[in-house]
């Protein structure tokens, strides 16, 4: 094998490494400060926020290296890659875990930049850097190696959540990562002063470049770029705060974003206009129909895969036509900070502007407008028939249109339509005020977080999820007579709990998110009218519990949703270890795993067994259709084998033991062991 052949493989090798490191260092981090920040799926936006943001100066670094003389190149990138080795184990500092509920945004984006903003930044260089060294020195075309990283990137992502989160704690996968970083950072050095080293035939002289593109060309890059970025998280941010902020609901959106730049970039000739443009219309209308508000409801898989298509089917169409425009290659660098500037526009716009600018989530409708705008203009750009163009015009118009009236129906018709970083909530009343089942909802995205009846003969009657039939019922009607109850409560809802409370009871509750709180105050009496005393902690939970001293609960409810979904770290051994350090002796711990898509059961029944609890579920499902009062539920009470509150709870089944099922902890949790 001559040099030169080597030295291509040692290219393609550092590429494939640092791309594959690159993507698999995301799901790793955000999966290890996601329970510091409330398990919401907002901590993986400002992720996506932060790591499309130092991709973007990744690519600005790059493309100023690449004009400095060869050695100077190599002794600048080898001093980088060193210092970023002294960041290493990327292990985060407990220290940057909140202390209080205020806007997480920025705190999570310090710790990123601490924790992995060097050595991320160094590998998002790796990419555009080696490409142009190989094609100064070479002198051919490299975008066969952009499509090379793109498929690491994919493969370190469809891995993490079939083969690294099941088998490897949190802690092992960062160490893991970090050795793999160590042996990144010395090819790449080699591959640096090789490229620095390199005959003055193939480093010298004038290069041809090609023209220089104008500026309505990089703004085409740009608005492309974009608005693939954005359409990649608004899906995400649709899929998670209805279903559960899990590594496999965040990859599976960024896998196919990547895919469709795999082919593109790979294999141009399988984008063709003809076939994607029309499968373009069916993928907008199909967005269009989930986010009607009156859509019929269709099961997780179908879901999924209806939205993973359709976004396949605009990302292809985006960069499809990115790899169209593609400039000569010794253009190459720049036209990549344009791709990273528009990844970065979306990132920003999703991540940071729209949570503070908007109430509803109006990216998603905006990005799928322009979307349609952009196939228009790039069919009319290239001088179609003038009847053509009109019709092109008055389709996207009536598009917008469409999209104008469906996101009007998301917003009017509620009492309250309000956003912050934690999602968007509604309150919404349904019914007429003089029948019997008037009702006001607090909606958590499209899912049901607490019911209030508007009849005064059941305001104060606890429905829903909490009705006296339900598991939480049971429980809390499992008191002595007269007995005084010390009751703590994860996730505040609307409050619909404090109806049990009774006159010299204390509910002490915990909520992350402050807008609760406010809702629960403005729109509902449920705080107000119960003459138990109560006491409202804002901030995580379990944060808050491990801060304090033991609270002596008679029962300690967990009622935390993300979406449809508890949060993991919520049901994990350490969590039950602080929920069991705070409850008395014989009291009860009561979970509420009612959910549409995973069954918590298994999860209940190993930290029952750890902890030598008694595992109850109680399942409730109405009689009668027309019964307003009560939801179907199920709830798990863990309490003592043998306490008196045990003797008067058992109406409740007994959890068998889930044989092989491995226990979840802060550094493990599998969620495909329990999907329905």
């Amino acid at each position: 094998m001559n040099s030169s052949r080597r030295h291509a493989y040692l290219y393609a090798f550092t590429i494939f490494v640092s791309a594959f490191l690159l993507f698999q260092v995301q799901p790793v981090i955000a999966r290890m400060i996601l329970p510091w920040f409330g398990g919401t799926s907002a901590v993986w936006s400002t992720c996506m926020l932060f790591f499309q943001m130092v991709l973007l100066l990744g690519y600005l670094y790059a493309h100023w290296l690449h004009e400095l003389p060869a050695k100077r190149q190599a002794a600048i990138h080898t001093a980088l890659l060193l210092v970023s080795l002294a960041v290493l184990p990327i292990v985060p500092n407990p220290s940057w875990k909140p202390a209080d509920a205020n806007n997480p945004l920025l705190l999570i984006l310090g710790l990123l930049t601490v924790t992995i903003g060097l050595p991320y930044l160094i590998l998002s260089t790796t990419s555009p850097l080696l490409q142009s060294w190989y094609a100064r020195r070479a002198g051919s075309v490299p975008y066969r190696l952009f499509a090379l990283s793109n498929l690491a990137s994919m493969l370190a992502l469809l891995s993490y959540p079939v083969l690294i989160e099941p088998n490897f704690s949190v802690r092992m996968q960062s160490y893991v990562w970090s050795a793999g970083y160590v042996g990144f950072a010395l090819a790449c050095i080699v591959a640096a002063w090789i490229a620095a080293g390199a005959p003055a035939a193939a480093t010298t002289g004038t290069v041809d470049r090609g023209p220089a593109p104008g500026w309505p060309l990089r703004a085409l890059w740009i608005a492309l770029a974009a608005c693939a970025s954005t359409l990649l998280l608004a899906v995400t941010t649709f899929l998670t705060q209805d279903v559960a902020a899990i590594p496999f609901l965040w990859i599976l959106p960024l896998s196919v974003y990547l895919l469709s730049f795999i082919i593109c970039f790979e294999s141009p000739r399988l984008y063709h206009r003809g076939a994607f443009f029309p499968l373009l219309l069916a993928a907008l209308l199909c967005f269009a129909y989930f986010l009607w508000p009156r859509s019929m409801k269709i099961h997780m898989g179908p879901t999924i895969t209806l939205l993973g298509l359709s976004l396949f089917i605009c990302c292809m169409v985006c960069h499809g036509e990115l790899a169209r425009l593609k400039p000569h290659p010794g253009r190459l660098t720049g036209y990549y900070v344009m791709i990273s500037v528009g990844g970065a526009i979306g990132g920003l716009f999703v991540g940071l502007l729209a949570p503070n600018i908007f109430n509803a989530y109006y990216e998603f409708p905006l990005a799928l407008a322009l979307c349609g705008a952009l196939a228009a203009l790039l069919l009319i750009r290239e001088g179609v028939r003038p009847v053509y163009r009109y019709a092109l015009l008055a389709g996207v118009l009536g598009y917008a249109i469409m999209l104008g009236v469906i996101t009007r129906d998301t917003v009017t018709g509620y009492r309250v339509v309000a956003r912050n970083f934690y999602g968007e909530l509604r309150v919404e009343d349904e019914g007429a005020d003089d029948e019997m089942d008037a009702d006001r909802k607090l909606l958590h995205g499209r899912i049901n977080h607490g019911i209030q009846m508007r009849d005064p003969q059941f305001r104060r009657t606890p429905v829903a999820y909490f009705c006296a039939a339900s598991g939480i019922g049971h429980a809390m009607r499992a008191r002595a007579a007269g007995a005084h109850w010390r009751v703590g409560i994860l996730g505040l809802g609307a409050g619909a709990l404090a109806p049990y409370g009774q006159s010299g009871d204390t509910f002490r509750i915990y909520e992350i998110n402050p807008l609760v709180l406010d809702l629960a105050n403005s729109e509902f009496t449920y705080l107000k009218d119960t003459p138990a005393k109560t006491e409202v902690s804002l901030g995580d939970g379990r944060l808050a519990l491990e801060r304090e001293p033991d609270q002596q609960f008679d029962l300690l409810v967990m009622d935390a949703f993300s979406g449809d979904s508890v949060p993991v770290h919520l049901i994990t051994q350490e969590a039950f270890k602080t929920y069991f350090r705070h409850i008395k002796p014989g009291g009860i711990l009561a979970v509420n795993i009612s959910n549409r898509y995973l069954d918590l059961e298994p999860v209940m029944e190993r930290a029952a067994a750890h902890f030598g609890k008694l595992p109850l579920v109680f399942d409730y499902t109405p009689v009668n259709d027309d019964d307003y009062l009560c939801n179907a539920s199920a709830w798990a009470l863990l309490l003592t084998k043998g306490a008196p509150l045990a003797a008067s709870l058992q109406s409740g089944r007994v959890l068998q033991p889930h044989n092989g099922f491995r226990m979840w902890t802060d550094d493990f949790s599998n969620m495909f062991s329990i999907l329905k």
